[in-house]
């Protein structure tokens, strides 16, 4: 377990091909003593998507020590970017369509955080009860429910649901949003590609989280995979749990 000067970090972490693909485009990173953990969700087919997402976690994992909150923000960009040109000359030489890949990053310094995403892989924060979820679908239909285009219950079976309108290795220049804030003990949060969301909803996440809370990050993982797979895991399943224990809880 790794800590820093405010808390220690508890990392769980599990991935799945799924009931219906024949292998796992995504991939995930865990660095705590880098203050970094990120999923990444490629696309493309063999030898496209699972480039475009482990090349995003090969960089990442050089990410090294960094001063400041904002230092880290800087070197994990750097290597994104570099990712990113990695995949679009890939692309180039494969000849055969998009390549590319979703992308949620936390990082932590101190008792700081901050979420960078590209697409419709999620990071959500168990505080005190609540489940939020803090970063925002990069997708069409999110687009069309923040213009009040479409209805809540019309996006649920909305026929071009899983559009994304970004993603890492698509576009000249990686497009990411981050959204930062700061810790308190007993935060959870939870990574995931879209595999997992499109069979729990919210609540079913904070119910495994809840219920988890005397039990080991690990298991949370492990059991929110399990029933994902339960009802037909129609993509690769990817999540990582981190809580943060305040240092003086721990007797």
């Amino acid at each position: 377990m790794i800590e820093n000067e405010y808390f220690r970090f508890q990392t769980g972490q599990a991935t799945d091909t799924g009931k219906v693909r024949d292998h796992n485009e995504d991939s995930h990173l865990s660095r705590p003593d880098f203050g970094l953990w990120l999923v990444a969700d490629g696309m493309g087919g063999h030898d496209a998507g699972d480039f475009a997402s482990q090349t995003i976690t090969a960089e990442a994992a050089s990410v090294g020590m960094s001063s400041s909150l904002q230092d880290l923000q800087a070197r994990f960009m750097e290597r994104l970017t570099r990712a990113h040109g990695l995949i679009l000359q890939h692309a180039a030489e494969l000849g055969t369509g998009t390549v590319g890949a979703t992308l949620v990053t936390l990082l932590i310094h101190e008792d700081q955080y901050a979420c960078i995403w590209s697409g419709d892989s999620r990071i959500y924060l168990m505080r005190g009860g609540e489940l939020v979820q803090l970063t925002r679908d990069h997708t069409e239909v999110q687009h069309l429910l923040d213009t009040g285009a479409i209805s809540p219950s019309e996006a649920e079976s909305w026929p071009r649901k899983n559009v994304i309108t970004r993603a890492i290795g698509v576009s000249d220049v990686p497009h990411c949003d981050v959204v930062t804030g700061t810790l308190e003990a007993g935060d959870t949060f939870v990574m995931c590609s879209d595999g997992l969301t499109e069979h729990l909803g919210d609540h079913d996440i904070a119910s495994f989280v809840a219920a988890g809370e005397d039990v080991g990050v690990q298991i949370i993982c492990n059991e929110m995979i399990g029933e994902t797979l339960t009802r037909g895991a129609k993509d690769n399943v990817t999540a990582i749990v981190v809580r943060c224990v305040a240092r003086e809880e721990q007797g």
